[in-house]
C-alpha cells in the first residue's frame, strides 16, 4: 500500500504544480500586453535583484507573475526529468521557487547555480536528485549571478554561479546539522556563510555591491483578492477530498513540534495538508493588511513561501507566537514596525516555528522578539546578495537559542512526540487509499 501511496501522490504533486506555475502566467497575461509583459522580463533580467528587488515594482504586475510562473514551470520540469522521490520538500522547493521568483530570482539568473550543483553530482558520481532540491534552493545566491553579469560581465556571472553551486551541498549539510532542526529555512544559513565570503572579495576587487529598495505599493486589493482565491481554493480542496476526517486530523496535526524535518505529505492526508497551506495563506495574508503593510512581489514571496512550509512543519499553532514576537519587538525598535524588513520578517521569521512547537508558545515569541532585531542588522555584511536573509538570521538564532532552552527547559517533554503522533493517526481511518498516511515515515 504505501508504494501505492507514494506514486499516487507523485502524479499529484507535479501536476499541481504545474497548473498553479500556469495559473501565475494567466494572471500576468490578465496585468499586461504582451509587449509589456517581454519589455518587463527583458528589464527583469538585466537587473542587479539584490534585496529587495521587488519585480512588482521594478518591471510592473504582468512581467512578475509571468516571470514567477516560468520560474515554477522550469522547476516542475526540473524536478520531473530527475525523478526525484517526491514529498513535502518538494512543495517546499516549489514555493520557495515561485516566491522567490517575484523578488529576486528570474528565468537567468538561476542557471548557473542549478548547473553548477549538477556537475556536483556528477563529481561525486551520484546522481542529480539526490541534490535537486539544494541546487533548486541555492538560487537564493542568484543576485550573485546578476550583480557579476551587469558589472564585470557576464562570463564572471556565469563561472561564479557554477562555483557556488558546486560548493554548496557539502557547505549546506555541515550548516544544517548545527542548527538541530529549528531553522526550517536551514539553506538560507549556508547561503548566508557563502554571502560573507564573497561580498568581501567582491568589494576587494573594487564593487561595491549595495543593497536595494524596490517596493510598491497600492495593489492590496487586487492582489489580496487573488490570494484569498487561491487560499480558498486549497481549503476548499482539502475539505472535499475527507470532510468528516479533516478535522480531527488537522488537530493532530497542530500538535506537532513541525522541527525539521517534519514531512507532513508523508505523514497526513493529502486534504489535511491543503487546509493547513490555504489557513496559514490567509493568516500572513491578514498579517500584513492588519498591519498596514503592503502586497507586493516581496511579501507575496514570504506568503508563498509561508504556504510552501506548511506541507514542511510550519501551522497557524507554531507560526503566530514567532509573528507575535517579531511585531511585539518591533514596536520596541527605531523602526516602523510596518517597514519593508520587518513585514518580511514577520512571515520569513516563522522559520522559527519549529522553536515555538517543540518548547511552547513563550519561547516562540521570544524567538520571534530576538528576530526582529537580528534580522535588521544580519543581513548588513552581505549586501543583499543573499535572498534568504531571514534564513540566515533565523540560523544565527537557532544555533544559539536552543543550546540554550535544552539545558534550562530539559525535563520540558515536546508539545507532541512523533510516536505519539504516529499513535493517535493510527486511529483515524482515511476514506480513500489516497489519503493513506506513506510508510516510510521520518
Amino acid at each position: 500500500m504505501g508504494k501505492t501511496v507514494v506514486a499516487r501522490y507523485n502524479r499529484v504533486i507535479l501536476p499541481a504544480s504545474a497548473v498553479f506555475g500556469l495559473l501565475l502566467i494567466l494572471f500576468g497575461m490578465t496585468q499586461a500586453a504582451p509587449a509589456e509583459i517581454l519589455e518587463g522580463l527583458r528589464t527583469i533580467v538585466r537587473s542587479e535583484d539584490v534585496l529587495i528587488t521587488d519585480y512588482i515594482a521594478l518591471a510592473g504586475i504582468g512581467p512578475a507573475f509571468v516571470n514567477a510562473g516560468l520560474v515554477t514551470l522550469i522547476t516542475v520540469f526540473i524536478l520531473w526529468l530527475v525523478d526525484d522521490p517526491l514529498n513535502g520538500a518538494t512543495v517546499v522547493t516549489v514555493g520557495l521557487m515561485a516566491g522567490f521568483s517575484l523578488f529576486g530570482k528570474n528565468i537567468a539568473n538561476i542557471w548557473p547555480i542549478i548547473i553548477g550543483t549538477g556537475l556536483y553530482a556528477l563529481f561525486r558520481r551520484e546522481t542529480f536528485a539526490r541534490h535537486v532540491n539544494v541546487a533548486l534552493r541555492a538560487t537564493a545566491l542568484a543576485p550573485v549571478v546578476s550583480f557579476l553579469s551587469a558589472e564585470v560581465r557576464p562570463a564572471a556571472g556565469i563561472i561564479t554561479g557554477l562555483v557556488i553551486g558546486f560548493l554548496i551541498p557539502p557547505v549546506a549539510d555541515h550548516a544544517h546539522k548545527v542548527q538541530n532542526g529549528m531553522n526550517l529555512y536551514s539553506l538560507g544559513f549556508t547561503c548566508g556563510l557563502m554571502a560573507m565570503m564573497l561580498v568581501p572579495a567582491f568589494k576587494a576587487f573594487g564593487m561595491e555591491p549595495r543593497s536595494a529598495l524596490y517596493w510598491s505599493t497600492g495593489n492590496n486589493a487586487l492582489l489580496g483578492g487573488a490570494l484569498a482565491v487561491l487560499c480558498g481554493g486549497l481549503i476548499a480542496g482539502g475539505l472535499l477530498r475527507a470532510l468528516p476526517r479533516v478535522p480531527r486530523n488537522y488537530w493532530i496535526l497542530l500538535r506537532t513540534s513541525g522541527r525539521a524535518p517534519s514531512d507532513y505529505i508523508r505523514t497526513f492526508p493529502m486534504g489535511v495538508v491543503m487546509v493547513n497551506m490555504g489557513v496559514n495563506g490567509l493568516i500572513a495574508t491578514g498579517y500584513i493588511l492588519l498591519t498596514g503593510g503592503d502586497l507586493n512581489g516581496a511579501t507575496i514571496g514570504a506568503i508563498f513561501t509561508v504556504m510552501g512550509f506548511s506541507a514542511y512543519g510550519k501551522h497557524a499553532f507554531n507560526i503566530l507566537p514567532v509573528m507575535a514576537g517579531v511585531l511585539l519587538g518591533s514596536l520596541a525598535n527605531h523602526v516602523e514596525f510596518n517597514a519593508p524588513a520587518l513585514q518580511l520578517a514577520a512571515l520569513f521569521g516563522t522559520t522559527l516555528a519549529p522553536i515555538a512547537g517543540t518548547f511552547g508558545w513563550p519561547f516562540g515569541l521570544l524567538a520571534g522578539l530576538i528576530h526582529s532585531s537580528v534580522v535588521l542588522q544580519a543581513g548588513l555584511p552581505l549586501e543583499g546578495m543573499n535572498l534568504y536573509n531571514n534564513g540566515f538570521s533565523g540560523g544565527l538564532i537557532a544555533i544559539v537559542l536552543y543550546p540554550i532552552l535544552t539545558t534550562l527547559l530539559k525535563h520540558r517533554r515536546p508539545v507532541l512526540e512523533e510516536e505519539d503522533l504516529f499513535a493517535m493517526f493510527e486511529q483515524v481511518e482515511p476514506q480513500t487509499p489516497e489519503e493513506l498516511p506513506h510508510d516510510e515515515h521520518h
